[in-house]
């Protein structure tokens, strides 16, 4: 039973990865704001949804890789709060939102902690940026919080914009990374140099089209 358990959990976790993987390229190449974007969008959370769970089961039921933790709590922090924002397009102090941020910590920093008293079995270079972004994240969504609204303004969009496409980098480098194991850790880093490079391509097109709407 176990097995047949654990074995469903994997092909989900491949399948609904697979599915966003492909989702979340389509929504890059698309153009933003349109119905088109929206229903997408929403299939996109919904399969991250679905890797988050069987992401969890993994590591806590059938204790398989619990790098896998950090991952699945990088995708699934940067997916709520990239859909988050776009839902309040303000920069106001929710306590959802605060605790979201306390319990991604709480696992990260555990995540720590348990690597230290076992001795570091994956690529520290891996493992260090990984968590350090999160917590680049983490804590630019608590500076945030002292920008005036005044001057916050459209910021909401290069939120979504970043937070969006770190979700579809970490499903992209888990991805190939799997994959291409013999090629660790550069089959995890550079896919995450790419889709940073993309990441800045988006805010240049974002930072340009406010521009023109306010010419």
């Amino acid at each position: 039973m176990d097995a047949n358990f654990h074995l469903t959990n994997i092909i989900i976790h491949v399948i609904s990865g697979t599915i966003a993987l492909s989702i979340g390229f389509l929504i890059l190449l698309k153009k933003k704001g349109t119905l088109f974007h929206k229903k997408a969008g929403v299939l996109f959370v919904f399969f991250m949804v679905l890797i988050i769970i069987t992401g969890i089961l993994g590591v806590v039921v059938f204790k398989r890789n619990l790098f896998l933790l950090v991952i699945t709590v990088l995708a699934g922090y940067n997916t709520y709060s990239g859909v988050r924002i776009v839902k309040i397009k303000t920069n106001t102090l929710y306590l959802q939102d605060v605790l979201v941020m306390i319990l991604a910590m709480i696992i990260t920093l555990f995540f720590l902690y348990y690597l230290k008293s076992i001795g570091f079995y994956w690529s520290p270079v891996v493992i260090y940026s990984t968590v350090g972004y999160l917590f680049l994240v983490i804590f630019y969504d608590v500076v945030r919080y002292s920008i005036p609204k005044f001057k916050y303004g459209n910021l909401w969009m290069y939120e979504h914009s970043c937070k969006m496409i770190s979700a579809l980098s970490g499903l992209l480098s888990a991805f190939i990374g799997t994959v291409l194991s013999d090629y660790k850790p550069y089959s995890q880093i550079l896919p995450s140099v790419l889709m940073t490079f993309v990441m800045v391509l988006f805010i240049i097109q974002i930072y340009r089209k406010n521009k023109r709407q306010h010419l």
